[in-house]
């Protein structure tokens, strides 16, 4: 009876973990969306320096 437990959970464990799931494409694991909006602002570069931290610009050096 002992040998008919194990063979029962072995048989068990291997319908449901017998093999790994279907490999994902690299497109399904994406979302793409376009960057456009308020809060996507083109280059200036008159204004760029205040984007940065500088000791020496804090420093009016």
């Amino acid at each position: 009876m002992q040998t008919e437990a194990p063979t029962a959970a072995a048989a068990a464990r291997q319908a449901r973990f017998g093999k790994l799931p279907e490999r994902v494409g690299f497109d399904r694991m994406v979302q793409e969306q376009a960057a456009n909006g308020p809060s996507v602002a083109s280059y200036n570069p008159e204004a760029s320096w205040s984007q940065f931290s500088c000791l020496a610009l804090d420093l009016g050096l």
